[in-house]
């Protein structure tokens, strides 16, 4: 059964404003995908942290634990779910989804329902092939890549039910402030606190103990030197592609 993104975001939501940041560089390259557009709709919209402050936005959002942690003076919330947006055909100039696809419980309805309210549409996800090399994946937690949570359509299926042409790798800064599951790739420490992993959703889909456990592994790895002897080249990096992608219908 797909997940049903309102119940999921209640339960591992609470801490999102404080770890789930927008990120510079990627709020830069989401903000160009959005090209001129004075009116956005932002679906899935979380707590809104990639949501630009120079347009007209409005917000879409089913998890109330979401939306209780949205900023004042953010874009108002319309508590909705992707595959029935409440909007009239061509109601904005854009519509824009954020690292959240992979939640919906029809995306295919949710992608076609953007694309039905707004001509231009920006939806960033990720490739699942590219991301599950991840070595926090490969090297602890393999399980996160079993759930279903973790196999959205691919870009190029996403693409082709937006209509959309442009597939824009996203890289992941070295320093990157978004806590999403790559973004402390070359800090694995990051990883060994809880509230940390709790805003990640793949580990916190998992059982708590089980993360405990694998997470006390990285710990004594990155204490004897272990992780430091596969993975230390990365320090050298300012940049990485984790899969991520902007599928851009302008």
């Amino acid at each position: 059964m797909a997940p049903n993104p309102a119940v999921t975001y209640d339960t591992i939501g609470r801490g999102y404003r404080q770890h789930r940041r927008s990120d510079p560089r990627i709020a830069a390259q989401l903000a160009r995908a959005l090209g001129g557009a004075r009116t956005v709709v932002d679906v899935g919209a979380g707590t809104g942290s990639y949501e630009p402050r120079d347009r007209a936005v409005v917000a879409v959002e089913p998890s109330p634990v979401m939306a209780a942690q949205r900023a004042p003076g953010t874009a108002p919330v319309v508590h909705a779910a992707a595959e029935h947006l409440p909007f009239a055909d061509g109601s904005f100039d854009a519509a824009m989804a954020v690292l959240t696809i992979h939640h919906w419980s029809d995306v295919e309805g949710g992608l076609r329902e953007m694309g039905r309210v707004a001509r231009r549409v920006a939806v960033l996800t990720f490739d699942y092939e590219a991301h599950e090399r991840f070595w926090l994946f490969t090297d602890y937690v393999p399980e996160v890549c079993t759930l279903a949570l973790a196999r959205p359509p691919r870009p190029g299926v996403v693409a082709e039910l937006l209509g959309a042409h442009d597939i824009e790798p996203v890289p992941v800064p070295a320093d990157c402030i978004d806590g999403f599951n790559w973004a402390f790739w070359c800090r694995p420490e990051r990883y060994l606190e809880p509230d940390v992993r709790a805003c990640m959703s793949g580990l916190a889909s998992l059982p708590d103990a089980l993360v405990a456990d694998r997470m006390e592994r990285l710990r004594a790895d990155l204490a004897d030197g272990t992780w430091q002897a596969r993975h230390g080249h990365l320090a050298h990096r300012d940049s990485i592609d984790g899969g991520f992608r902007l599928v851009v219908r302008r």
